[in-house]
Formats: C-alpha cells, sequence, structure tokens
C-alpha cells in the first residue's frame, strides 16, 4: 500500500489550482451541456407548471388573497421557493462531475501530481455553483416575463444576490461529498435528488401552516425553510427575523459538513492509492 504525499500548498498555490480546475470544470459543461440544461431546464418546467396549471387554486387558499387574484399571488409566493430548488439542482450536477472523474481514473490522476487537494474538489464546487447561479438568473427571467414583481429595492436585491451564492457554494460542497461517496454515477445522479424535494416540504410550495401537524414540525425545522423565508423576505418584503440567521447557519454548516466529508474520502482513497 503505498501513500501518496499531499503537495506542499501554499495560499498562492492552492488559488492558482482551484482556477485551473474551476476552468476544466466550466470547459466540461461546455462539452456536455445536457447537465447544465436540466439544471437550467426543470425548474424553469416546474415554475410554469405550478403557476399556470395549479396557480389559480394554490394561490386563493393563501393567506389575505383577494378573488381572481390567486395566480399572481402563487407567482410571487412559489418564485422563492423554485429558485432554491435550481440552487439545489445544482448539486447534482456536482455529484456527477465527481462522481465520473473518480470512476474514470482522473482524480487518481490528480492526486498524483502536484495540485492541491483542495483545489481538486474546490474547482468542481466553484463551477457548479456558477452554473446554478446561472440557472437562478434565467429562472428569476422567466418569472418576470409571466408577472413576478419585486416589492423591495436594489440594496435587497443586491443581498438576496449574495445570499443565494453562499447557499449554492454550500450545496454544492455537499453535492461532492455524495459524488465522492456514490459507487456509480447512476447513484451520485439520485442522491442529491433529496435536496431538489426539500423545498417542496418546506415553505416553497405552500405555508407550512397548512400541512397535516406531523409533517409541520419537519417543514419548520428543516434547512430549506429559513432558506426560503429568507429569499422571500428579501425579494418580497415579508418578514425575515432570526429566520435569516438561521438560514446563514445552515448554509455554514452544510458547508463545512461537505466539505469535511469530501475531504475526508478524498485523503483516504489517497492513502489505498
Amino acid at each position: 500500500m503505498t501513500t501518496i504525499p499531499a503537495p506542499v500548498a501554499t495560499g498562492s498555490h492552492v488559488i492558482a489550482d482551484s482556477v485551473t480546475m474551476l476552468r476544466r470544470t466550466l470547459l466540461h459543461m461546455v462539452r456536455y451541456p445536457g447537465l447544465s440544461a436540466f439544471t437550467i431546464g426543470g425548474p424553469i418546467v416546474f415554475l410554469l407548471l405550478f403557476v399556470f396549471v395549479f396557480g389559480g387554486t394554490l394561490g386563493a387558499g393563501l393567506p389575505g388573497v383577494d378573488a381572481g387574484a390567486g395566480q399572481a399571488a402563487y407567482l410571487a409566493y412559489v418564485v422563492p421557493g423554485i429558485l432554491a430548488m435550481t440552487v439545489a439542482g445544482s448539486a447534482s450536477g456536482a455529484a456527477i462531475t465527481v462522481s465520473m472523474d473518480m470512476i474514470e481514473g482522473i482524480t487518481a490522476r490528480f492526486r498524483s501530481m502536484a495540485i492541491s487537494r483542495a483545489a481538486v474538489l474546490a474547482g468542481h464546487v466553484l463551477g457548479n455553483a456558477i452554473v446554478g447561479l446561472i440557472a437562478v438568473a434565467l429562472v428569476l427571467g422567466v418569472a418576470l416575463l409571466a408577472g413576478f414583481r419585486s416589492t423591495t429595492g436594489p440594496v435587497e436585491w443586491l443581498l438576496a444576490a449574495g445570499f443565494i451564492a453562499v447557499l449554492a457554494f454550500a450545496l454544492n460542497w455537499l453535492g461532492v461529498g455524495m459524488g465522492m461517496q456514490a459507487k456509480s454515477v447512476e447513484t451520485a445522479s439520485n442522491l442529491p435528488l433529496i435536496l431538489t424535494f426539500l423545498p417542496m416540504l418546506g415553505s416553497g410550495f405552500v405555508p407550512t401552516a397548512s400541512m397535516p401537524e406531523w409533517l409541520q414540525v419537519f417543514a419548520q425545522y428543516q434547512p430549506f425553510t429559513p432558506i426560503i423565508e429568507t429569499i422571500r423576505g428579501l425579494l418580497l418584503g415579508t418578514p425575515i427575523g432570526a429566520q435569516g440567521w438561521i438560514a446563514l447557519a445552515w448554509c455554514g454548516v452544510i458547508a463545512l459538513g461537505g466539505y469535511v466529508w469530501a475531504r475526508a474520502i478524498y485523503n483516504r482513497k489517497s492513502v489505498k492509492a
């Protein structure tokens, strides 16, 4: 059993290697656009489906909505949840690309080279986070064309953009961990699906108060409810309260947990190489 020593990494070394790995990830996505298209197209389909097919009925059940305004009200309500789902979908891309590199032996080759180990993983995280942010911009553009209107100003929009970027960074670290843990690309594509569906089990599509009592407990305390409420407050001016700090704390926990998980698997497999 041979142990491959980790290269000595200075700060500039890690940054330069991360930029190189980021460029590689972006080029890979350009050459294989199907995965990015799914990350972008899936949330747009959900948005149009829920707004134009179910929006009138679901919107009429929202608190304080006048008769006949259900669809417009539901569009405003559901957009933050769709945006969170869009970011979560980018984690699937991270899991799949990492898994492909592991199975094809590319990661093993990187381990034998003088490349920062953190940079190898960071390239996947940053590349897929960028794709997630592009997807968010396109989904938001479709929402604006459908009639979505924000009630807040530029400062809140900048805060929302920064928060979504933090969320994308955190979820993609978790996606990288899932991809390294998976035994096949198929498994890697399935593991992050739970992140895509969690907004549906929170306040993304309907108020948690409308759910059965047993489900309300889970919906109120799972990570995506404070995340969605923070985005909703920044875009629509609804009260955020402590939800913003809770959401940031969840992002920190997810990012740290994903990083530690991914690095542990990477180092363990380096020792076995």
